[in-house]
């Protein structure tokens, strides 16, 4: 894998979790407890899911190619949707839900706790699917797992440090727009790559 492409899937991946509820369930952890064990507890989640995500694209990678590359287009068309179609108030409001259970106290709680609101959140969510469309479309587990658990772990810390600041500056809905917009791109190519074959 090209470093242009292993940075491309970092910046992708980020994109995508910005304005996701997990994103958004790792803010309101840190305004409940110590920022660096929420960072340090969401990353460990993440960093879980994205390697069950990459072992499940993984086996799409078994299937005929023409099937693979149609399962792949479908999911970045789909991802496309979801992203535009799915409003930030309720990813804002799923994330709040998934944030209740976060209370102050020891600093292995609070990790444990964000472990378990991320990994349980993140499970069939769209940057968990993704990663493993894009392990399925690159055919490098390793390449492709590295580059998006650094994009979470960049996510969970920026969340839990500077989240609020964030969304002050960069509304939701742009973020949103803005991954739709590659997601729709990167499946039309798929299909279009497709037929020209």
């Amino acid at each position: 894998m090209s470093i242009g492409t292993f940075l491309g899937i970092i910046a992708l991946m980020f994109v995508l979790e910005l304005p996701d509820k997990t994103m958004i369930a790792t803010i309101i952890m840190s305004t409940r407890a110590r920022p660096l064990s929420i960072a340090i507890g969401a990353s460990a989640g993440f960093v879980v899911q994205m390697g069950l995500a990459v072992a499940a694209g993984s086996l799409l990678t078994l299937l005929p190619h023409t099937l693979k590359e149609v399962i792949v287009g479908v999911l970045f068309l789909a991802g496309a949707a979801y992203l535009f179609f799915v409003s930030e108030e309720s990813e804002e409001r799923e994330g709040e839900r998934e944030a209740e259970p976060e209370h102050r106290g020891t600093r292995l709680r609070e990790m444990t706790t964000a472990f378990s609101v991320i990994f349980i959140g993140e499970f069939g969510d769209l940057t968990q699917i993704q990663a493993a469309n894009l392990s399925a479309k690159f055919h490098q587990p390793w390449s492709v797992f590295a580059a998006c658990s650094l994009a979470m772990i960049a996510v969970a810390t920026l969340g839990a440090y500077g989240g609020k600041f964030l969304q002050r500056w960069i509304p939701l809905a742009k973020i949103r727009m803005a991954g739709g917009i590659i997601f729709a791109g990167l499946g039309v190519w798929t299909f279009v790559s497709l037929a020209l074959r």
